[in-house]
């Protein structure tokens, strides 16, 4: 293997952007999931409101619910723009003073995969299963759909950076159009 990228199943993978410091099982992280291209599969933004499409409605009921599959992230604030979506991701580390099972075992069957799921966090689990969740969802709509391959996270460190990012998500519309440079 290269020191900068590693192969798996013949292809060059990107090294993690995570920061090596941080095990992402707990903490509040400001989460950006962006569609393939930017193509504006979630809705579009009209009259300084966001009118969101029938995969856009899935998507924000989706993040309404991610509490109900992980019993140890909240989602306290989040928009769905047209071509990304921006969320406050609170991760509990343990839950009721011990740990809460998130590994799915693979029964030894396959090493490479078992490592993979081992490196796995709780934030990576709840994005992971949301952005498949949509997928198949939205290619039932638009067989076209596609997320970029990663995802943007930031974790967040204290209240003022919180309310600073919970400001950013508010005034996204307002934003967007600002950043078009038109009347929305």
């Amino acid at each position: 293997m290269e020191n900068t990228k590693q192969k798996y199943h013949n292809k060059y993978r990107i090294p993690s952007a995570r920061a090596d410091w941080h095990d992402y099982n707990g903490g509040a992280f400001f989460i950006t999931i962006c569609t393939k291209n930017r193509e504006h599969f979630f809705g579009e933004i009209k009259n300084g409101e966001i009118i969101l499409s029938e995969i856009g409605e899935y998507a924000d009921k989706n993040i309404s619910e991610i509490t109900q599959h992980n019993c140890y992230a909240e989602i306290p604030l989040w928009i769905v723009m047209p071509d990304h979506i921006h969320m406050v991701v609170c991760v509990q580390s343990t839950l009721y003073g011990r740990d809460v099972p998130w590994r799915v075992s693979t029964n030894g069957k396959n090493k490479t995969m078992q490592e993979i799921a081992n490196k796995q966090n709780r934030l990576a689990t709840i994005i992971g299963g949301f952005k498949q969740s949509i997928t198949r969802f939205a290619r039932t709509i638009q067989p076209s759909f596609a997320w970029q391959e990663r995802y943007y996270d930031h974790i967040i460190r204290d209240q003022g950076e919180m309310n600073r990012i919970a400001e950013y998500i508010e005034n996204n519309v307002a934003k967007w159009c600002e950043g078009l440079k038109i009347d929305c």
